[in-house]
């Protein structure tokens, strides 16, 4: 059964939440933290991409930017910005975007766990995402990126989290500059922190990571690096929890450089052997599974992915299994889009109009629109033991980093 723990966060007082949250380190570029940072002290972005601070000449994955993530840590304390909890406690967070609400819980899960596949993944990391996290972590003592863990629905769980935040006030409650409201509750009863750890190790077997596979990783090479040095707090790594029926999972779009020598032309028609190809009169957002959209030299196309031209196995009948099969590795010589430089991920939280984009300014030569990945194709691939294909999934709304911190080294 799935282990989580209470545990003393480090977290913002309540003046200055707003100011401190920011967006997950990993969907901004530098230059866009700069500019997200920008006047605001107190931005958590100066902990999580403290090269903003320092000259752009300065190696991102450098010790002097690890050690500058540390120094404005501890600034953030001895400013009292951040202040550490002085009791264990649970912590509801509820994110509201375009009406949607998803409520999830905040709360340590255990690192044997996950080496135990307790929880399960269903994606490859990257040893350089790994490093750059692994050096943050055991350099500030702090796991500043939550985990973002889905598990089945379970009503009994829902109630019992409703009925606790119906009787609490929030300790945070604001509106960010896209619209997503963040509210959070914290649970520091005895009888309710035992009530979620007896409903989990009741009902919840398994839980999956939804999003942070790379974080999740440091924290387990962490623990193992530290040898003597383990602390019981690293044992644990920060999650928040959330029930499946509350996720949605968006489409995750690819840009791509290359033509491989081909003509637009010559593409098309080779691209008729596995796909029905429509010119579109607009941007074409799939509506369905097996459909695709491509967008090259200023038209959209329809593409319909022929009977039997896909296998129906968990991994095989994914969308971007089919792109992979029939489009990238088929005809543009892109065999592993993990390291492949002529191919970019796009979320779909950006639109369509940011593939426009890329392709009308030259960046790239060609786009593709994505029928969005199920929760249940997530879970039915993680229970599998597969792996999805590269950015398979784009959750929204984000986790906002600073609200709560979990320090391993106290």
């Amino acid at each position: 059964m799935a282990i989580i723990k209470p545990f003393k966060a480090l977290r913002p007082q309540a003046q200055f939440a707003k100011q401190v949250a920011s967006k997950p380190y990993d969907v901004l570029t530098s230059a866009e933290a700069k500019v997200e940072a920008q006047g605001n002290p107190n931005s958590f972005l100066h902990i999580t991409k403290s090269e903003i601070d320092l000259p752009e000449s300065v190696d991102i994955h450098s010790e002097p930017v690890y050690e500058k993530a540390k120094e404005n840590l501890e600034a953030f304390r001895k400013r009292d910005v951040l202040f550490s909890e002085n009791k264990e406690c649970f912590y509801i967070y509820r994110l509201v975007m375009n009406g949607r609400s998803q409520v999830g819980l905040v709360a340590l899960s255990s690192i044997d766990d996950y080496e135990n596949n307790i929880i399960k993944k269903h994606e490859l990391t990257r040893p350089d995402k790994e490093n750059d996290r692994i050096n943050h972590i055991k350099r500030t003592g702090a796991q500043t990126g939550n985990v973002f863990l889905a598990y089945p629905a379970n009503a009994a769980l829902d109630t019992l989290i409703e009925n606790l935040i119906s009787k609490k006030s929030s300790v945070y409650d604001f509106v960010t500059e896209d619209g997503i409201a963040h509210t959070l509750w914290i649970v520091s009863e005895d009888k309710a922190i035992k009530d979620i750890q007896e409903a989990f190790e009741k009902d919840i077997p398994f839980t999956y990571i939804a999003d942070g596979h790379h974080r999740a990783a440091s924290a387990a090479k962490v623990r193992k690096s530290l040898g003597d040095k383990r602390t019981p707090a690293s044992d644990y790594f920060l999650t928040t929890l959330f029930p499946s029926s509350q996720l949605e999972i968006m489409d995750y779009n690819r840009v791509v450089k290359t033509l491989n020598g081909l003509s637009k032309e010559a593409f098309l028609q080779k691209l008729e052997t596995d796909f029905v190809v429509e010119e579109a009169n607009s941007a074409y957002k799939p509506q369905q599974p097996h459909t695709f959209g491509l967008y090259i030299a200023n038209k959209w196309y329809k593409l319909t992915s022929k009977e039997g031209s896909y296998s129906e196995d968990p991994i095989g009948v994914l969308d971007v299994t089919i792109l992979q099969n029939n489009v990238l590795s088929k005809y543009l010589g892109i065999e592993d889009q993990r390291t492949d430089e002529n191919i970019d991920f796009i979320g779909g939280i950006r639109g369509l109009n940011e593939l426009e984009k890329r392709v009308n300014n030259g960046e790239c030569v060609m786009a593709f629109s994505i029928y969005p990945v199920t929760i249940q194709q997530l879970f039915d691939i993680a229970d599998s033991g597969s792996i999805m294909p590269p950015k398979s999934t784009w959750f929204e709304p984000k986790l906002r980093d600073g609200l709560v911190t979990h320090l391993i080294y106290e």
